[in-house]
C-alpha cells in the first residue's frame, strides 16, 4: 500500500516532467498524458483504498539533518487523507477532461496541463504528508503551481498582476505558518503529525502556536485579511479557476486545520470562527454588485470557506470536512458550467451580457440549476445536508451565529439567483451580435459530460450511505455527536425553518428583482452608493496598497541607503569608504554642464563671503 502511494504521488509528477522536456510543442499530446495520468490516479487510488483495512499507514525517510534538527519525508494514509485524496483525484480527472474542449485550439495548451499535472503533484503531497516539514514543502509548492495556472494568459496584464498578487499574498499567510511550524518544532521537539496528536494529550498547546499555524489556512483559503487575492486569481483559465476553487489549493487551508485541530486551543478556535462568519457575510454581500460569473462564483467559494471555518471554530472538523466534500463537487460544477457559458459566449463573463441561455444551452443550464441549488442549501441536495449540519451546530452554541450564518445563506440564495435569472432566463442586451441565438450554442460533449457527472455527485454526495464504508468515519462520527447534543431535535426544526426561509426567500427576490434580465442592475437604480461600496469590496485594495507605499516602499528605500551605507560602505571598504563617498560627491559635481558649473561658482562666492563675513 505504501507503494502505491508513492505511485500515485509521483505519477504527476512524471507526467508535468514529460510534458516540460518533451511535448511542449505538442498540446494535444501533452493533454493525452495529463488526462490518463489522473485516470491512472483516480483508479490506483480507488482500489488501494478500496483493499485498506482502515489502519494507519505510515512510512517515512531522513531528507537531510542540520544539529538537532532532523527533517524526515514520509507518507501517511489514514481516513481523513484517504477521503480527501480521493476527492482531490476525482473533481481534478473530470476538470482534466473539461479542459480539453476548453482549451481547444489554445497555443499554449500543452504548458496548461503540465501545469494542472504539477498542481495535482503538489496537492496530493499535501494530502499525504505524515509531518508539518513536508507539508510545507508540498505547500509552497501548490503556490508555484497555481501562480503558473493562473498567469496562463500572461500576456494580459490583469492576468500577470492577478498571479503575482495570489503568490504575494499567500507568501504573507505562509511566513506566519512556517514560524508556527519551527516553534511547533522547538516546543514538542516533533513535527510528525501522529507524534503531535498524541503528545497533545498530555503537554497543552499555546495560543501563540494556534495563531501561528492558522496562518497559513488563511492565505491558502483566502480567509481575512488575506482574501484579496482570490477574486482576482479569476484572469486564469475557467479550469484553473474550478481547481484552485473547489478541492483543492483553497480547500487545502480547511484540511490543514483538520489536520492539527488537536493543537488548536479555545482561543485561537473562536479567532476562526468569527474570522470565517464575518468572511462568509462580507464575501454575501460584495457577491451582489459583481457582473463577472467568475468573480460572483469566487465570492461564493469564499463564503463557503466562511462556514467550514465556523464548523472548525465550533470544535466540529468532521462537519467541516463534510462540507468540504459537497463543496468540492457542486463548486466544481458551478465554475465549469460558467466555463460553458464563457466558451459559448466567445470569452464573455458580463452576466448582463448574456440571457436566455437556458434555451440555447439547455444541459449546461439545467447542470448549472443543479449545483446552484447545492449552494444554496435546497433540500435533497448535497449542500442541504453538510451547510444544514454546520447550522445545526451553530444553533446549540449561540443564536447569534446562528442568525449571522442564516443571513449569508439568504445571501448566498440571492446572488446565485441574480446570475442565474439574468444569464439564463433572462432576455438579455436587445443589440448584442455575440449573443444570437444562431451564434451561442451547446458546448461539445467533453465539456458537457462532465458537467452532467458532477452534477450527479453535486446531488448524491450528501447521502453518507453512498459513501465507501472505509471513508464514512472521516464525518459519521461527527453527525453522530451532533445528534446526541441535548436540544438537538430543536436545533433540527430551528435549521429546517430557517434554513428554508433564508433561500427560498433570497430566490424569490431574485425573481422579482432580475426576472428580466436587463442590462440595468437595480441595486445601482436603488441604492448606487451601496452598489459603489460593495463593487468596490469595501476599499481592502485601496487601503493595502496605500499601507504599502506608505510603509512597506519606504522600508525597503530605508534598508536599501544601509545596505548600501554599512555593508557595502563602511563594512566591506573600511576607511576608503570616505575617499569612494567623495568620489561620487565629486562625480556628481562634475556633470559637463556649463550653467551647473556656474551655479557652483556662484555657490562658492555666496560660502566665501558669509565666511568674511564671519
Amino acid at each position: 500500500m505504501n507503494l502505491l502511494l508513492l505511485i500515485v504521488l509521483l505519477l504527476p509528477l512524471a507526467a508535468a516532467m514529460i510534458i516540460a522536456l518533451g511535448l511542449r510543442r505538442h498540446g494535444t499530446l501533452a493533454a493525452a498524458v495529463s488526462i490518463l495520468t489522473a485516470l491512472a490516479m483516480w483508479g490506483l487510488l480507488a482500489y488501494g483504498v478500496h483493499s485498506w483495512d482502515g489502519a494507519l499507514l505510515k512510512a517515512s525517510l531522513t531528507w537531510f539533518e542540520l544539529g538537532i534538527l532532523e527533517v524526515q519525508m514520509g507518507l501517511q494514509l489514514d481516513h481523513l487523507a484517504a477521503a480527501m485524496g480521493m476527492v482531490v483525484v476525482l473533481t481534478a480527472f473530470w476538470i482534466h477532461c473539461f479542459s480539453l474542449g476548453y482549451l481547444r485550439g489554445d497555443p499554449s495548451k500543452a504548458r496548461f496541463f503540465g501545469g494542472l499535472s504539477l498542481f495535482m503533484f503538489a496537492m496530493l503531497g499535501i494530502v499525504f504528508a505524515d509531518n508539518l516539514w513536508m507539508l510545507f514543502i508540498f505547500w509552497e509548492l501548490v503556490g508555484f503551481s497555481s501562480y503558473l495556472l493562473i498567469a496562463h494568459y500572461w500576456e494580459t496584464p490583469e492576468a500577470r498582476e492577478a498571479a503575482k498578487k495570489a503568490f504575494i499574498v499567500n507568501r504573507v499567510g505562509d511566513v506566519g505558518f512556517l514560524i508556527g511550524i519551527i516553534a511547533c518544532w522547538g516546543y514538542f521537539g516533533t513535527t510528525d503529525l501522529s507524534t503531535l496528536q498524541t503528545l497533545s494529550k498530555t503537554i497543552e498547546p499555546t495560543t501563540l502556536l494556534g495563531l501561528l499555524l492558522i496562518c497559513g489556512f488563511l492565505g491558502k483559503s483566502a480567509q481575512f485579511p488575506l482574501h484579496v487575492w482570490l477574486p482576482d486569481a479569476m484572469a486564469g483559465p475557467t479550469p484553473a479557476s474550478a481547481l484552485i476553487h473547489a478541492a483543492t489549493m483553497v480547500a487545502a487551508g480547511v484540511y490543514l486545520l483538520c489536520r492539527i485541530f488537536f493543537l488548536l486551543t479555545p482561543e485561537v478556535l473562536i479567532t476562526i470562527t468569527v474570522l470565517g462568519v464575518a468572511m462568509a457575510l462580507y464575501a454575501g454581500s460584495c457577491a451582489l454588485a459583481q457582473r463577472d460569473i467568475k468573480k460572483i462564483l469566487a465570492y461564493s467559494t469564499l463564503a463557503q470557506l466562511g462556514y467550514m471555518a465556523s464548523a472548525i471554530g465550533l470544535g466540529y472538523p468532521g462537519l467541516a470536512f463534510f462540507h468540504l466534500t459537497t463543496h468540492a463537487f457542486f463548486k466544481a460544477l458551478l465554475f465549469l458550467g460558467a466555463g460553458s457559458v464563457i466558451y459559448a459566449c466567445h470569452h464573455e463573463q458580463n452576466i448582463f451580457k448574456m440571457g436566455g441561455l437556458l434555451r440555447r444551452m439547455p444541459i449546461t443550464g439545467l447542470t448549472f440549476a443543479i449545483g446552484m441549488l447545492a449552494l444554496c442549501g435546497v433540500p435533497l441536495t448535497s449542500g442541504y445536508f453538510s451547510k444544514d449540519a454546520i447550522l445545526a451546530a451553530a444553533f446549540l452554541n449561540s443564536p447569534l451565529l446562528f442568525a449571522l450564518l442564516l443571513v449569508a445563506a439568504f445571501l448566498t440564495a440571492l446572488y446565485m439567483g441574480r446570475l442565474f435569472f439574468v444569464a439564463f432566463l433572462g432576455t438579455g442586451p436587445k443589440h448584442s451580435s455575440s449573443h444570437q441565438p444562431q451564434v451561442v450554442r451547446e458546448s461539445p460533449l467533453v465539456m458537457t459530460l462532465p458537467l452532467i457527472v458532477l452534477s450527479v455527485l453535486a446531488l448524491c454526495s450528501g447521502f453518507i450511505g453512498t459513501w465507501p464504508a472505509i471513508l464514512q468515519d472521516t464525518v459519521s462520527p461527527a453527525l453522530s455527536t451532533l445528534n446526541m447534543e441535548e436540544g438537538y431535535s430543536a436545533a433540527h426544526k430551528a435549521v429546517l425553518i430557517g434554513g428554508s426561509l433564508s433561500w427560498g426567500l433570497g430566490l424569490i427576490l431574485a425573481g422579482i428583482f432580475y426576472r428580466n434580465g436587463t442590462q440595468e442592475d437595480p441595486i445601482t437604480k436603488h441604492a448606487p452608493r451601496l452598489y459603489r461600496l460593495l463593487a468596490s469590496r469595501l476599499y481592502f485594495d485601496e487601503i493595502y496598497n496605500a499601507g504599502i507605499v506608505r510603509t512597506q516602499d519606504r522600508l525597503a528605500r530605508g534598508l536599501h541607503f544601509l545596505d548600501l551605507a554599512l555593508l557595502s560602505g563602511i563594512l566591506a571598504r573600511g576607511s576608503s569608504w570616505i575617499v569612494h563617498l567623495v568620489g561620487v560627491l565629486c562625480r556628481k559635481l562634475h556633470t559637463g554642464s556649463l550653467p551647473t558649473y556656474a551655479y557652483w561658482f556662484f555657490g562658492g562666492l555666496i560660502l566665501f563671503a558669509a565666511f568674511i563675513v564671519m
